[in-house]
Protein backbone atom coordinates (compact mmCIF):
# COMPACT_ATOMS: atom_id res chain seq x y z
CA UNK A 1 0.00 0.00 0.00
CA UNK A 2 0.79 3.47 -1.24
CA UNK A 3 1.43 5.89 1.73
CA UNK A 4 1.81 9.56 1.06
CA UNK A 5 2.20 12.54 3.47
CA UNK A 6 0.49 16.21 2.44
CA UNK A 7 4.22 17.54 1.22
CA UNK A 8 4.57 14.39 -0.83
CA UNK A 9 1.10 14.84 -2.14
CA UNK A 10 1.85 18.06 -3.17
CA UNK A 11 5.36 17.43 -4.80
CA UNK A 12 3.34 14.80 -7.31
CA UNK A 13 0.41 16.80 -7.80
CA UNK A 14 0.17 18.57 -11.49
CA UNK A 15 -2.39 20.82 -11.41
CA UNK A 16 -3.08 20.51 -15.48
CA UNK A 17 -3.49 17.18 -15.68
CA UNK A 18 -5.55 17.75 -12.32
CA UNK A 19 -7.85 19.64 -13.68
CA UNK A 20 -8.07 17.21 -17.30
CA UNK A 21 -9.10 14.66 -14.49
CA UNK A 22 -11.51 16.95 -12.99
CA UNK A 23 -13.17 17.75 -16.28
CA UNK A 24 -13.52 13.93 -16.93
CA UNK A 25 -14.81 13.27 -13.68
CA UNK A 26 -17.73 15.98 -14.48
CA UNK A 27 -18.37 14.30 -17.66
CA UNK A 28 -18.89 10.91 -16.47
CA UNK A 29 -21.24 12.34 -13.63
CA UNK A 30 -23.29 13.86 -15.83
CA UNK A 31 -23.55 10.88 -18.30
CA UNK A 32 -24.32 8.25 -14.95
CA UNK A 33 -20.79 6.55 -15.83
CA UNK A 34 -20.24 6.46 -11.55
CA UNK A 35 -21.02 5.33 -8.69
CA UNK A 36 -21.72 8.15 -5.87
CA UNK A 37 -23.56 7.01 -2.86
CA UNK A 38 -25.63 9.66 -0.67
CA UNK A 39 -23.03 11.89 1.91
CA UNK A 40 -22.63 11.47 5.55
CA UNK A 41 -22.68 14.53 7.19
CA UNK A 42 -21.81 15.12 10.98
CA UNK A 43 -22.55 18.95 12.11
CA UNK A 44 -20.71 20.84 15.03
CA UNK A 45 -22.61 23.81 16.23
CA UNK A 46 -20.97 24.16 19.32
CA UNK A 47 -17.35 24.85 17.28
CA UNK A 48 -18.87 25.94 14.06
CA UNK A 49 -17.25 22.52 12.54
CA UNK A 50 -18.48 19.92 9.85
CA UNK A 51 -17.47 16.70 8.66
CA UNK A 52 -18.34 15.01 5.38
CA UNK A 53 -17.65 11.53 4.17
CA UNK A 54 -18.26 10.69 0.54
CA UNK A 55 -16.80 8.14 -1.39
CA UNK A 56 -17.11 7.48 -5.79
CA UNK A 57 -16.15 5.21 -8.58
CA UNK A 58 -16.32 6.55 -11.95
CA UNK A 59 -16.77 3.22 -14.29
CA UNK A 60 -13.47 1.31 -15.75
CA UNK A 61 -10.97 3.69 -13.75
CA UNK A 62 -8.43 1.52 -11.18
CA UNK A 63 -9.93 2.28 -8.03
CA UNK A 64 -12.83 3.96 -5.90
CA UNK A 65 -12.28 6.44 -3.01
CA UNK A 66 -13.68 7.38 0.50
CA UNK A 67 -12.54 10.57 1.52
CA UNK A 68 -13.18 12.15 5.23
CA UNK A 69 -13.17 16.57 4.83
CA UNK A 70 -13.69 18.41 8.05
CA UNK A 71 -14.18 21.97 8.12
CA UNK A 72 -14.04 23.67 11.32
CA UNK A 73 -14.29 27.29 10.29
CA UNK A 74 -13.17 29.11 14.08
CA UNK A 75 -9.87 27.61 13.91
CA UNK A 76 -8.42 30.40 12.02
CA UNK A 77 -8.35 32.04 15.49
CA UNK A 78 -6.07 29.25 17.03
CA UNK A 79 -3.44 29.25 14.42
CA UNK A 80 -5.12 26.64 13.10
CA UNK A 81 -6.10 25.49 9.24
CA UNK A 82 -9.68 25.13 8.88
CA UNK A 83 -9.76 22.11 7.04
CA UNK A 84 -8.80 18.75 7.03
CA UNK A 85 -9.33 15.06 6.00
CA UNK A 86 -7.86 12.04 4.19
CA UNK A 87 -8.48 9.68 1.30
CA UNK A 88 -8.41 6.12 1.05
CA UNK A 89 -8.03 4.37 -2.88
CA UNK A 90 -8.83 0.75 -3.30
CA UNK A 91 -8.71 -1.30 -5.78
CA UNK A 92 -11.95 -1.69 -8.04
CA UNK A 93 -10.72 -5.28 -9.30
CA UNK A 94 -9.65 -6.63 -5.51
CA UNK A 95 -10.91 -4.40 -3.12
CA UNK A 96 -7.27 -4.04 -1.67
CA UNK A 97 -6.04 -0.83 -0.22
CA UNK A 98 -3.75 1.19 -3.42
CA UNK A 99 -2.94 4.09 -1.14
CA UNK A 100 -3.71 6.15 2.22
CA UNK A 101 -3.53 9.54 1.13
CA UNK A 102 -2.87 12.13 4.38
CA UNK A 103 -3.51 15.02 2.43
CA UNK A 104 -5.01 17.40 5.70
CA UNK A 105 -7.62 18.22 3.50
CA UNK A 106 -5.48 19.43 0.28
CA UNK A 107 -6.61 17.45 -2.22
CA UNK A 108 -9.93 18.46 -1.13
CA UNK A 109 -9.34 22.12 -1.39
CA UNK A 110 -7.09 21.72 -4.64
CA UNK A 111 -10.17 19.88 -6.47
CA UNK A 112 -12.49 22.06 -5.09
CA UNK A 113 -10.43 25.17 -6.44
CA UNK A 114 -10.03 22.99 -9.78
CA UNK A 115 -14.05 22.83 -10.06
CA UNK A 116 -14.82 26.01 -9.10
CA UNK A 117 -12.35 27.45 -12.59
CA UNK A 118 -13.51 24.99 -14.68
CA UNK A 119 -17.06 25.92 -14.28
CA UNK A 120 -16.49 29.56 -14.17
CA UNK A 121 -14.60 29.32 -17.22
CA UNK A 122 -16.95 27.28 -18.97
CA UNK A 123 -20.12 29.84 -17.94
CA UNK A 124 -18.74 33.27 -18.02
CA UNK A 125 -18.75 35.56 -20.38
CA UNK A 126 -15.62 35.08 -23.22
CA UNK A 127 -14.35 38.66 -21.92
CA UNK A 128 -14.79 38.37 -18.39
CA UNK A 129 -11.87 40.15 -16.49
CA UNK A 130 -12.73 41.62 -13.10
CA UNK A 131 -13.19 38.70 -10.56
CA UNK A 132 -14.78 38.79 -7.31
CA UNK A 133 -13.90 36.37 -4.30
CA UNK A 134 -16.19 36.59 -1.34
CA UNK A 135 -14.72 35.28 1.95
CA UNK A 136 -10.46 34.91 2.77
CA UNK A 137 -10.05 31.81 3.63
CA UNK A 138 -8.02 29.21 2.03
CA UNK A 139 -10.66 28.30 -0.44
CA UNK A 140 -10.43 31.56 -1.71
CA UNK A 141 -6.65 31.38 -2.74
CA UNK A 142 -7.55 27.86 -4.67
CA UNK A 143 -10.47 29.60 -6.39
CA UNK A 144 -8.08 32.67 -7.34
CA UNK A 145 -5.07 30.49 -7.93
CA UNK A 146 -6.62 27.64 -10.08
CA UNK A 147 -8.86 30.18 -12.46
CA UNK A 148 -5.40 32.12 -12.80
CA UNK A 149 -3.50 28.73 -13.90
CA UNK A 150 -6.14 27.93 -16.38
CA UNK A 151 -6.22 31.20 -18.17
CA UNK A 152 -2.94 31.52 -18.47
CA UNK A 153 -3.47 34.37 -21.31
CA UNK A 154 -6.05 36.00 -19.82
CA UNK A 155 -5.23 39.11 -17.58
CA UNK A 156 -7.57 39.19 -14.41
CA UNK A 157 -8.15 41.47 -11.66
CA UNK A 158 -9.23 39.99 -8.55
CA UNK A 159 -11.07 41.66 -5.49
CA UNK A 160 -11.11 40.10 -2.36
CA UNK A 161 -13.99 40.81 0.06
CA UNK A 162 -14.49 38.79 3.45
CA UNK A 163 -16.22 39.87 6.51
CA UNK A 164 -12.89 40.08 8.45
CA UNK A 165 -11.29 43.11 6.57
CA UNK A 166 -8.04 42.20 7.89
CA UNK A 167 -8.27 38.71 6.22
CA UNK A 168 -8.92 40.03 2.84
CA UNK A 169 -6.19 42.04 2.96
CA UNK A 170 -4.14 39.14 3.95
CA UNK A 171 -5.64 37.06 1.07
CA UNK A 172 -4.68 39.65 -1.43
CA UNK A 173 -1.29 40.03 -0.33
CA UNK A 174 -0.91 36.27 -0.33
CA UNK A 175 -1.84 35.91 -4.00
CA UNK A 176 0.30 39.11 -5.47
CA UNK A 177 3.24 36.90 -3.69
CA UNK A 178 2.25 34.37 -6.77
CA UNK A 179 1.91 37.21 -8.87
CA UNK A 180 -1.61 37.74 -9.13
CA UNK A 181 -3.20 40.63 -9.56
CA UNK A 182 -5.12 40.97 -6.39
CA UNK A 183 -6.74 43.49 -3.79
CA UNK A 184 -8.96 43.63 -0.57
CA UNK A 185 -12.18 45.87 -0.78
CA UNK A 186 -14.23 46.68 2.15
CA UNK A 187 -17.11 47.43 0.48
CA UNK A 188 -19.33 44.10 -0.54
CA UNK A 189 -21.98 46.16 -2.63
CA UNK A 190 -19.73 48.08 -4.86
CA UNK A 191 -17.44 45.47 -5.76
CA UNK A 192 -20.20 43.02 -6.24
CA UNK A 193 -21.49 45.94 -8.94
CA UNK A 194 -18.49 45.86 -10.70
CA UNK A 195 -17.37 41.85 -11.12
CA UNK A 196 -17.78 39.53 -14.12
CA UNK A 197 -17.71 37.19 -12.18
CA UNK A 198 -18.53 36.59 -8.30
CA UNK A 199 -16.68 33.04 -6.46
CA UNK A 200 -18.62 32.94 -2.97
CA UNK A 201 -16.25 30.70 -0.49
CA UNK A 202 -17.80 31.24 3.14
CA UNK A 203 -19.65 29.09 5.16
CA UNK A 204 -22.52 31.89 5.75
CA UNK A 205 -25.93 30.57 7.20
CA UNK A 206 -27.61 34.32 5.79
CA UNK A 207 -27.19 35.83 2.66
CA UNK A 208 -24.23 37.51 1.56
CA UNK A 209 -24.88 39.02 -2.20
CA UNK A 210 -28.17 40.55 -2.66
CA UNK A 211 -29.80 40.44 -6.31
CA UNK A 212 -30.16 44.52 -6.53
CA UNK A 213 -26.14 44.58 -6.32
CA UNK A 214 -25.82 42.50 -9.72
CA UNK A 215 -25.69 43.29 -13.64
CA UNK A 216 -26.96 41.05 -16.34
CA UNK A 217 -24.16 39.15 -17.83
CA UNK A 218 -22.59 38.30 -14.43
CA UNK A 219 -21.21 34.72 -13.57
CA UNK A 220 -21.74 33.31 -10.70
CA UNK A 221 -20.13 30.47 -9.02
CA UNK A 222 -21.09 29.53 -5.17
CA UNK A 223 -19.10 27.49 -3.92
CA UNK A 224 -19.69 27.67 0.30
CA UNK A 225 -23.36 25.99 0.86
CA UNK A 226 -22.03 22.38 1.65
CA UNK A 227 -24.71 21.54 3.86
CA UNK A 228 -28.07 22.04 5.60
CA UNK A 229 -28.41 25.93 6.23
CA UNK A 230 -25.84 27.48 4.76
CA UNK A 231 -26.52 30.37 2.05
CA UNK A 232 -24.79 32.86 0.67
CA UNK A 233 -26.76 34.55 -1.93
CA UNK A 234 -30.23 36.02 -1.95
CA UNK A 235 -32.98 33.68 -2.90
CA UNK A 236 -34.52 36.20 -5.19
CA UNK A 237 -30.83 36.96 -6.62
CA UNK A 238 -31.00 32.80 -7.44
CA UNK A 239 -34.39 33.17 -9.17
CA UNK A 240 -32.92 35.74 -11.60
CA UNK A 241 -30.81 33.71 -13.06
CA UNK A 242 -31.24 33.00 -16.37
CA UNK A 243 -29.37 29.41 -16.17
CA UNK A 244 -28.79 27.35 -13.15
CA UNK A 245 -25.82 24.44 -13.31
CA UNK A 246 -24.86 22.44 -10.63
CA UNK A 247 -22.68 19.63 -10.68
CA UNK A 248 -25.43 17.02 -8.63
CA UNK A 249 -28.41 18.11 -8.62
CA UNK A 250 -29.64 16.22 -5.93
CA UNK A 251 -27.11 17.85 -3.31
CA UNK A 252 -27.49 21.12 -4.66
CA UNK A 253 -31.27 21.24 -4.15
CA UNK A 254 -30.93 19.84 -0.71
CA UNK A 255 -27.66 20.95 1.21
CA UNK A 256 -25.85 23.47 -1.38
CA UNK A 257 -26.96 26.99 -2.51
CA UNK A 258 -30.02 26.19 -4.07
CA UNK A 259 -31.41 24.18 -1.22
CA UNK A 260 -33.49 27.70 -0.14
CA UNK A 261 -34.94 27.84 -3.55
CA UNK A 262 -35.98 24.24 -3.51
CA UNK A 263 -37.67 24.69 -0.19
CA UNK A 264 -39.51 27.57 -1.19
CA UNK A 265 -40.99 25.44 -3.98
CA UNK A 266 -39.31 27.48 -6.43
CA UNK A 267 -36.66 25.35 -8.11
CA UNK A 268 -36.75 21.82 -8.92
CA UNK A 269 -34.33 19.53 -11.01
CA UNK A 270 -36.03 20.25 -13.94
CA UNK A 271 -34.62 23.30 -13.48
CA UNK A 272 -31.34 22.80 -13.26
CA UNK A 273 -28.48 21.92 -15.52
CA UNK A 274 -25.37 19.89 -14.66
CA UNK A 275 -21.93 21.30 -15.83
CA UNK A 276 -20.93 17.94 -17.24
CA UNK A 277 -23.44 18.52 -19.60
CA UNK A 278 -21.91 21.77 -20.46
CA UNK A 279 -18.31 20.52 -20.54
CA UNK A 280 -18.90 18.13 -22.40
CA UNK A 281 -21.19 19.84 -24.96
CA UNK A 282 -24.16 18.14 -24.28
CA UNK A 283 -25.79 21.49 -23.35
CA UNK A 284 -24.56 25.08 -24.33
CA UNK A 285 -24.23 27.07 -21.07
CA UNK A 286 -24.42 30.42 -21.18
CA UNK A 287 -25.67 31.72 -24.81
CA UNK A 288 -25.62 35.48 -24.24
CA UNK A 289 -23.55 38.17 -23.17
CA UNK A 290 -26.43 39.83 -20.73
CA UNK A 291 -27.48 36.14 -19.17
CA UNK A 292 -27.14 35.88 -15.52
CA UNK A 293 -25.60 32.54 -14.63
CA UNK A 294 -25.04 30.69 -11.02
CA UNK A 295 -23.08 27.23 -10.80
CA UNK A 296 -24.00 26.02 -7.17
CA UNK A 297 -20.97 23.10 -6.43
CA UNK A 298 -21.35 21.07 -3.97
CA UNK A 299 -18.52 18.64 -4.23
CA UNK A 300 -18.41 14.95 -5.81
CA UNK A 301 -16.58 12.04 -4.56
CA UNK A 302 -15.81 11.65 -7.91
CA UNK A 303 -13.78 14.86 -8.13
CA UNK A 304 -12.28 13.09 -4.63
CA UNK A 305 -11.65 9.89 -6.98
CA UNK A 306 -10.53 11.90 -9.98
CA UNK A 307 -7.28 13.95 -7.84
CA UNK A 308 -6.70 10.59 -6.06
CA UNK A 309 -5.88 8.32 -8.82
CA UNK A 310 -4.17 11.23 -10.42
CA UNK A 311 -1.79 11.31 -7.63
CA UNK A 312 -1.67 7.69 -7.67
CA UNK A 313 -0.75 7.33 -11.30
CA UNK A 314 1.94 10.13 -10.93
CA UNK A 315 3.69 7.98 -7.79
CA UNK A 316 3.93 4.95 -9.86
CA UNK A 317 4.74 6.99 -13.11
CA UNK A 318 7.78 7.86 -10.43
CA UNK A 319 8.76 4.73 -8.93
CA UNK A 320 8.82 2.96 -12.22
CA UNK A 321 11.39 5.91 -12.89
CA UNK A 322 13.57 5.37 -9.87
CA UNK A 323 13.31 1.75 -10.64
CA UNK A 324 14.43 2.18 -14.24
CA UNK A 325 17.63 4.27 -12.54
CA UNK A 326 18.46 1.69 -10.09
Amino acid sequence: MLELKKSEIQSLFDLSAGAAAIRQSYIAQSQGRVQVPDVTYLEFQDVNGDCHVKSGYIDGTEGFVVKIATGFYNNSARGLASSNGMNLLFCAKTGQTLAFLNDEGWLTDVRTGLGGALTTLALARDDFSNVLIVGGGLQAQHQARCLQHLSPNREISFTVWARNPSQAEQTAQALQVDGISAVASCDLQQACSRADVIITTTPAKTPLVQSSWIRPGTHITAIGADCPGKQELELELVMRADLCVCDLATQSLEHGEFQTARAAGRLSADDVISIGKVLSGAHPGRTSDTQLTIADLTGLAVQDAAVSLSVYRAAQTTKAKEDTLT
